[in-house]
């Protein structure tokens, strides 16, 4: 359990810190909105500040209710992922990635959250018309981290023997 600890820790700090790096770059380089073309009709580089979540959920609210909402909501999750890590098996190394991944990009986003009131975003994935809403390293994280998690609930739910009726 010790070593997984360590591993989460490690891999949450580096997480956060490449997520909070990348976002200062682009603070630093880019006006808000602006936009840099990467990959014509596929990939830009954006400055957005998101004071929502995902697909902008509760970008309408008021800025004080966003504040308390998404740092409380934030701060149980991330207490949660910690006591799930801890009871877990300590050789699901799968259940542990996941867990790590979801951490780091929950507290890289909460940083945000506290410094700005807003995330902010900045990978702008298009094709044509049709653009994705612009992300982040920390939104990466958790959507990545969210997968490995569900795969592993699906193998191991096969893996189980089902009881006889």
């Amino acid at each position: 359990m010790k070593k997984n600890l360590l591993i989460f820790v490690l891999g949450a700090a580096v997480i956060i810190a490449l997520d909070q790096i990348t976002k200062s770059a682009v603070m630093a380089r880019f006006s808000l909105h602006e936009t840099l073309m990467v990959i014509p009709g596929l990939f830009n580089l954006v400055y957005v500040m998101n004071p929502g979540a995902a697909f902008g959920f509760l970008a309408d609210a008021s800025p004080t209710f966003r504040y308390v909402f998404f740092i409380g909501v934030t701060i149980t999750a991330a207490g949660l992922i910690v006591y799930y890590l801890v009871k877990s098996n300590p050789r699901n190394l799968l259940l542990a990635g996941s867990l790590t991944l979801i951490f780091g990009g929950a507290v890289g986003n909460l940083i945000d959250r506290i410094r700005f009131g807003a995330v902010v975003d900045f990978l702008d994935v298009y094709l044509g018309a049709s653009h994705w809403p612009a992300f982040n390293v920390a939104d990466s994280a958790i959507t990545v981290g969210a997968v490995l998690m569900i795969w592993e609930m699906l193998r191991n739910r096969k893996s189980k023997p089902t009881p006889a009726t």
